[in-house]
């Protein structure tokens, strides 16, 4: 059975693990990792499609499992749920839990168990690659959801948007928004089920909070995530710490040097106010500082992620990249240039300044891109791969213009092979009107032709009877129309009976039979041609409107 996903469908078999097996399995025979496996994993916790959620529910039936729900979900289509994009099969079973006054949240942890389950064999990996404990998983998911997000174009249900906050170690809070019924409790299930499974440890999810459907049709939801593991863990790790100094004395790291090593950062404090800039943005804003204030809404625009402009907001979303755009300020020379410039980067919380700090680096589209900023290459720390990236775009256009340029020159190399092959075909046929097939390919490949002796030949030689008197007083254009006229006719007649044009010369036509093809009956052939052509000067006028007159003869060479 396949392993469907809401948007995310990659029809690649389930691999069920039994609850006891290692995790720890290798991958040699597997696919390379790739985004759509992170599709896939982030898709079977924000949004489980309809399928998956069935498979998962019919296999924990199979197994004599909810037997107090049983009765109940017999109205549910298990076999297999509607194809439809608006229909959501979570809706169902929790309305008919509902009815019957049933709580759906055991059910439900139970589904979102068993769909980690079920996948776990085709994802493991794309869920470890997130992070080595469950905490650092947890806190990427909300970046990495936010990234496959803005590069897929979604249909069907809205998925679901979450973000994680560490209040202490161990200590999580997921603020969690979907448009579906019952997913919240899936994913508890589903998350309590890859702690267990991808890190051996307990994880308590519990649902703190709860808010009503919005305007948009999205619930909010707040919840608690407890791994008492990662207590010990963090208590060890500290007890096990060398004693490091705390004073600012003591690091032997000046401002100018954070500045110039790092060219592209800013910290804030509290009022969102700058308190150090990096000699990037100093370049770009010194002269502005004392005149406008240090506010960090004068300077820039927060595109991404949709929060406001507030300290507790970007603390809250600080494991989502941020992305600012630079704004003019009062048509300063300088940041008019750069005015537009995105920058991409993280918030850092800096407890022991209470401050942020944001480290970036900018949006550019290759040197063309750097210099109508106003920037410079030497602006661009070595350590950072924009650098490459701006380099190597260059080379890669250099590469793409020339291949263009060789797509263009093959192009035209096969258009004018195509008219040579024309012309060659134009050529052939010429020669396939005039010669035997056999001589006219031998022409072609420019052999010499050598005289042949044919045996049982019959020679037809006619002409037309007054021609010299009919041209005296005809125009040539007249003679010409005349001959072509029954000239085509004769030609007609020579397909049909099999006979072969040896030539035209004035007014004499030349035929004979069993010289392109062997024939018994050439001479027949031959007398049957020159009936024909009398026959067909009948039907031919010359241009003073007398019938055409033709004299036939024929000569066996037997």
């Amino acid at each position: 059975m396949a392993c469907p996903f809401s948007r995310h469908n990659s029809g690649a078999q389930i691999i069920t693990r039994p609850a006891g097996a290692e995790s720890d399995v290798p991958h040699t025979a597997a696919a390379a990792l790739n985004l759509r496996h992170l599709s896939e994993a982030i898709g079977i916790l924000t949004s489980p499609s309809n399928p998956s959620v069935c498979a998962a529910l019919q296999s924990l039936l199979e197994e004599k499992q909810l037997t107090e729900f049983r009765q109940t979900l017999k109205k549910l289509p298990l076999a297999e749920p509607p194809q439809d994009n608006s229909y959501s099969y979570l809706d169902d079973i929790v309305d008919l839990l509902t009815e019957t006054n049933q709580d759906s949240s055991p059910l439900l942890e139970q589904v979102g168990r068993r769909l980690i389950q079920q996948c776990l064999g085709h994802l493991e990996r794309a869920f470890r690659s997130l992070g080595p404990d469950m905490q650092n998983l947890l806190t990427s998911l909300d970046g990495v959801h936010d990234v496959l997000q803005g590069d897929e174009e979604h249909e069907g249900p809205e998925e679901g948007s979450f973000v994680c906050s560490v209040i202490a170690p161990g200590e999580l809070e997921l603020s969690f928004s979907t448009a579906r019924k019952g997913v919240v409790q899936v994913l508890a299930g589903s998350l309590t089920e890859l702690a267990e499974r991808l890190h051996g440890t307990q994880a308590v999810v519990q649902t703190i909070k709860q808010d009503r459907r919005d305007q948009s049709g999205m619930s909010h939801y707040l919840l608690s995530i407890s791994i008492p593991h990662l207590h010990s863990c963090q208590d060890e790790v500290e007890s096990e710490k060398p004693s490091v100094s705390t004073s600012a004395s003591d690091l032997r790291m000046c401002v100018e040097t954070m500045c110039k090593a790092f060219p592209w950062h800013f910290v804030l404090d509290r009022h969102l106010e700058f308190t150090q800039l990096g000699s990037g943005f100093m370049r770009l804003f010194a002269h502005e500082l004392t005149q406008y204030g240090r506010h960090v809404g004068t300077y820039f625009e927060l595109v991404k992620p949709r929060v406001p402009f507030s300290f507790e907001a970007i603390l809250k979303r600080s494991n989502t990249p941020f992305l600012l755009a630079i704004k003019s300020v009062n048509g300063s020379t300088d940041s008019k240039a750069a005015e537009g410039m995105e920058l991409k980067g993280q918030m850092v919380f800096c407890p022991e300044s209470d401050s942020l700090l944001f480290v970036a680096s900018p949006f550019l589209d290759g040197l063309e891109g750097l210099t109508g900023r106003g920037l410079y290459i030497s602006d661009i720390p070595l350590h950072d791969a924009t650098r490459d990236v701006i380099l190597v775009g260059e080379q890669s256009r250099a590469q793409d213009g020339l291949k263009r340029r060789m797509d263009k020159l093959k192009s035209s190399i096969e258009e004018a092979s195509l008219a040579v092959d024309a012309e060659r075909e134009k050529n052939v046929s010429l020669l396939h009107l005039i010669f035997p097939p056999d001589i006219a390919k031998r022409l072609w490949l420019g052999e010499d032709i050598q005289a042949q002796t044919h045996e049982d030949v019959t020679m037809l030689f006619s002409d037309i009877v007054g021609f010299t008197a009919i041209c005296s007083t005809a125009t040539p254009l007249e003679v010409i129309t005349m001959l072509q006229s029954l000239y085509n006719q004769f030609d007609k007649l020579c397909g049909l009976l099999d006979v072969y044009k040896v030539e035209t010369i004035g007014d004499a036509y030349c035929v004979a039979a069993g010289l392109h093809k062997r024939s018994s009956t050439h001479a027949q052939q031959t007398a049957w041609m020159a009936l024909s052509m009398i026959d067909a000067c009948s039907s031919h006028k010359t241009h003073m409107g007398q019938p055409i007159r033709v004299r036939a003869a024929g000569d066996p060479n037997e």
